[in-house]
């Protein structure tokens, strides 16, 4: 049986996803109402029967310490474990990780006693369902170094991912991290066999999703090299020479979530009724914190094309197109259209509620009369009555009191306070 020890990398500050990672790190931004992202290479590690986990991180990492520890416990008998792995001073230095290369390089000491064969790099911030157990058969058949997962990618998104070239036996002979748009790309063509086996269309390139299995002795032996950084940029293209590395083909559903508009439209994605990730299925769920709460309350609620999460209070408003997460509050009159409540971390009681509102602080959720359309309501933040929330595309960047607004959508962030009457 082939050993292997799962790293998940964290990222950095996660800055394409502010003000979404103010106060937590990239892995632990919620999704779907009632996960967080890094819900889905945990899930797809444990249901492909890798149980010996690893989580880089170094920025926010208390929430998802929290999320991690609440989850993921398994038998004290056995040999399963999640453990969250942050930069730390050491005696060798005390610098934030450089790269993911240097992520995994700064913790590999940790990996050592594990004894295993194979370490399986996965990124934090991805949405898909893969049996990591086909890409380790593809790894050993082909008595690989380095085996990379890769999908078919259009030619105007390549600039965003790694982009590779192969021979007919899927072996990678060339590989760029994130081209330039506009550069030329002739020297990565597919050759016309595999683009036929793999039923890629002209106009689509083979990009590499941020998953790696390497064997463990040849990732040891590169991450001696103090200039190896970063898997796309500095390991990858500077081993097709001298290691054995190859493409492992996947086509399913798979999206990257690095940024605001993409993080939008994966959750707005998952109301549609072919959605195409679905987050149950009884061979391989997605797993995440039971928080034993009650069921959701409508009251005269209108609500289509929407998914409301656990423990949610619907009072008279409509909700059209929309996430609505766990605890959320949607009072009176409301109307919430495309749009994202990442809902509460608690409840405010009636006497708490009552006593802010004696005091003019308008209570967590969304007031009566609200208009909220295109947006995102981070958790526990307060919505004044008669406020209109209008996202738009095309609308550019801003950063207003208290809202953002990134790739045309508004953002009011954890714990925000928008008053009542207020038009962004």
């Amino acid at each position: 049986m082939e050993r292997v020890y799962t790293v998940i990398l964290g990222g950095g500050r996660g800055q394409r996803l502010y003000p979404l990672t103010r106060h937590r790190a990239k892995p632990a931004v919620p999704l779907a109402g009632k996960y967080r992202l890094i819900d889905i290479p945990l899930s797809n590690a444990i249901n492909s029967g890798f149980r010996q986990i690893a989580v880089l991180t170094q920025f926010n990492s208390a929430s998802l310490n929290n999320h991690i520890f609440n989850t993921y416990r398994f038998d004290h008998f056995g040999a399963s474990r999640v453990e969250v792995l942050a930069a730390q001073q050491t005696e060798e230095g005390e610098e934030w990780y450089q790269g993911t290369a240097d992520a995994v390089r700064k913790q590999i000491r940790r990996m050592h006693a594990a004894q295993i064969d194979h370490l399986l790099i996965l990124s934090g911030d991805h949405l898909y369902r893969m049996d990591y157990r086909e890409l380790l058969e593809r790894h050993i058949d082909t008595r690989a170094d380095v085996t990379v997962c890769a999908l078919p990618c259009p030619v105007s998104e390549v600039h965003q991912f790694g982009v590779m070239r192969t021979d007919h036996a899927g072996r990678i002979l060339a590989f760029r991290e994130k081209p330039r748009a506009g550069s030329d790309l002739t020297d990565l063509e597919p050759p016309p066999e595999r683009r036929a086996a793999w039923s890629m269309s002209p106009d689509e390139m083979l990009a590499s999703m941020g998953v790696y299995i390497f064997r463990f002795d040849v990732l040891r032996e590169l991450l001696s090299r103090p200039e190896m950084l970063d898997f796309g940029k500095d390991i990858l293209p500077g081993i097709l020479d001298s290691h054995r590395v190859f493409a492992h083909f996947f086509r399913g559903y798979w999206r990257d979530i690095g940024t605001i508009g993409a993080f939008f439209d994966a959750n707005i994605g998952l109301t549609a009724h072919e959605s195409p990730f679905r987050f149950y299925d009884p061979t391989a769920p997605i797993y995440s914190r039971s928080r034993f709460l009650p069921g959701t309350k409508f009251l005269d609620a209108r609500v289509s094309r929407s998914i409301v999460t656990e423990g949610c209070l619907i009072h008279g408003a409509e909700v059209d197109h929309s996430v609505v997460g766990v605890r959320s509050r949607v009072q009176q009159g409301a109307v919430v259209r495309s749009s994202i409540l990442l809902g509460a971390d608690y409840y405010e009681g009636d006497d708490v509620r009552a006593e802010n509102t004696a005091r003019g602080v308008d209570p967590v959720g969304i007031g009566p009369g609200t208009l909220i359309e295109r947006a995102i309501i981070d958790k526990n933040a307060r919505i004044g009555a008669n406020c209109v929330i209008r996202g738009e595309i095309g609308r550019p960047d801003q950063d207003g009191d208290g809202w953002y607004v990134r790739d045309g959508i508004v953002i009011v962030p954890k714990d925000g306070v928008v008053a009542a009457g207020t038009v962004i």
